[in-house]
C-alpha cells in the first residue's frame, strides 16, 4: 500500500487518481506523519460495503436469536406513552 502526504497527492492528483481507479492501487494519505484517509477504487469500496452488510446481518441474526420479550407495559413506559 502506498503512503503519500496530502501535499504530494495535491501536486499530482490526476496521476494518483488514475493509479487508484484503473490500477487498483490503495493509497494512504498522511498529514503531519499520521494516516488520515485512504483512496480506494470503487470496487474496493463496494467490497467494504458488502462486508459491512454481511456483518450487520449476522449481528441482527444473533440479536434476533437472543432477544427476550419486553412486557408491553414496560415498553410503553420506556417510550413515554403511558
Amino acid at each position: 500500500m502506498t503512503r503519500l502526504t496530502a501535499s504530494q497527492v495535491r501536486e499530482d492528483f490526476a496521476d494518483t487518481l488514475n493509479r487508484v481507479a484503473y490500477g487498483g492501487e490503495r493509497v494512504i494519505l498522511c498529514r503531519r506523519g499520521k494516516d488520515v484517509a485512504a483512496l480506494v477504487s470503487v470496487q474496493d469500496l463496494e467490497l467494504l460495503r458488502q462486508i459491512e452488510d454481511r456483518l450487520d446481518n449476522e449481528a441482527a441474526d444473533r440479536a434476533a436469536r437472543e432477544r427476550r420479550p419486553i412486557p408491553w407495559k414496560k415498553l410503553k413506559q420506556d417510550l413515554g406513552l403511558g
